[in-house]
C-alpha cells in the first residue's frame, strides 16, 4: 500500500486525476493542486490554520446573495480579477481602450435611456454631464453600440446597498450615427468596499484602508467588437495609487472640464472608447465578474441539475 508523505502526496493526488477526460479541466485541476500544495509546504500549513481558511471561505459563501457577490470582492482585494482581466487582455488582436474591473456592482437590467437623459435620481448634488465617441481603433464611428454605464451616487452607495429593488445611478445607451454617446449623472464619490463581511475583515487585518477611488463604470459592446469592461477614474482621488482592488490606471483618469459646448460653464467628463475587432478568444466572456443576482440562479440551477 502507498506512503502518503509531504514529498509524494501530490504526485499521488495528480495521478488519480490523469484520467481527467476534459483536457482543459485536467490542465486547470493539475496545476491548482501543484500550487495548493507547493503553498501548503511553503508556509508548513498547520491543522488550526487549514480550519481557520475553510471556516474563511464557509462565510465568504454564506455572505453572497443576490445583490452580494463576496467571492468576487475577495478576488477583486487579492488582486486576482484584475490579473485574469490582464490575461484576458492579452488575447485582443487589436490595442483598444483599456479595461478595468467590472466589480461586484454590475447589474444586468439596467433600464435603456434615451441619450441625454439622467441615470441619477432624486441626488441633490451638481449634474456633470459624460460624453464621447465609441470607435473601432482607426477612429471610424461604432453606430448603435451599446453603452452601459453605473457608478454610486454622490454619497458613495450603489443602489444596491441602498434599495436593490430600485435601479438607480445606471443606465443603457446607444450611439448615435457618429458613434456618439452622451448621458448626466452626478460626481461619483470614492467608497469603502463592504467591510461589515469577512472581506472587509481580512482588509482591516492587513491594515489596509479599504477605499477604492470614485469612479464610473463602462460596459460597451457592438456587434463583431470585442466587449469592453471599463472605468474612468476621477482626477485628484488620493486613492488613485492605492486602490483596494487594483483597478485603476493612468489612462483611464479624466478631467472635469467646463467648456463644453453644449454645457457652457457646467461640469462635464469627455472621453473617447475604442474597440478592437472580435477574435475566436472572443466567443467566451472576458468579464470578471457578474450580476450578483445572475450568479445566485446559476448557482441554483445547477443545484438542481
Amino acid at each position: 500500500m502507498r506512503e502518503y508523505t509531504p514529498d509524494t502526496i501530490t504526485d499521488a493526488v495528480l495521478e488519480q486525476m490523469g484520467q481527467t477526460p476534459d483536457p482543459r479541466l485536467k490542465e486547470i485541476m493539475a496545476a491548482a493542486v501543484k500550487h495548493l500544495h507547493a503553498f501548503a509546504r511553503e508556509v508548513k500549513l498547520t491543522p488550526a490554520e487549514w480550519l481557520l481558511g475553510i471556516e474563511f471561505l464557509t462565510r465568504v459563501g454564506h455572505a453572497c446573495s443576490p445583490v452580494r457577490q463576496e467571492f468576487i470582492l475577495l478576488s477583486d482585494t487579492l488582486g486576482l480579477s484584475t490579473l485574469v482581466n490582464t490575461l484576458h487582455d492579452s488575447t485582443a488582436i487589436e490595442e483598444a481602450t483599456h479595461t478595468s474591473l467590472l466589480g461586484p456592482f454590475y447589474r444586468e437590467n439596467a433600464p435603456e435611456l434615451a441619450n441625454g437623459d439622467n441615470i441619477a435620481k432624486n441626488d441633490p448634488a451638481e449634474e456633470i454631464q459624460l460624453s464621447g465617441r465609441v470607435t473601432d481603433v482607426e477612429g471610424r464611428p461604432l453606430r448603435n453600440a451599446q453603452v452601459t454605464i453605473w457608478q454610486t451616487s454622490s454619497g458613495g452607495a450603489y443602489d444596491i446597498q441602498l434599495d436593490p429593488s430600485e435601479p438607480n445611478f445606471r443606465g443603457v445607451f446607444h450611439t448615435d450615427d457618429s458613434g456618439r454617446y452622451l448621458a448626466r449623472t452626478v460626481r461619483p464619490l470614492g467608497y469603502y468596499i463592504p467591510m461589515d463581511g469577512p472581506v472587509g475583515e481580512m482588509v482591516q487585518a492587513q491594515r489596509r484602508h479599504g477605499k477604492r477611488p470614485a469612479h464610473i463604470h463602462f460596459l460597451i459592446s457592438a456587434p463583431g467588437y470585442r466587449e469592453l469592461v471599463t472605468a474612468l477614474y476621477l482626477a485628484g482621488d488620493e486613492h488613485l495609487d492605492d486602490d483596494v482592488v487594483f483597478g485603476a490606471a493612468a489612462n483611464l483618469v479624466v478631467h472635469e472640464r467646463r467648456d463644453d459646448l453644449e454645457s457652457p460653464g457646467a461640469p462635464s467628463i469627455r472621453f473617447d472608447f475604442r474597440l478592437s475587432r472580435a477574435s475566436d478568444a472572443d466567443m467566451q466572456t472576458g468579464r470578471v465578474g457578474a450580476d450578483p443576482a445572475q450568479i445566485a440562479r446559476e448557482a441554483v440551477l445547477t443545484a438542481r441539475a
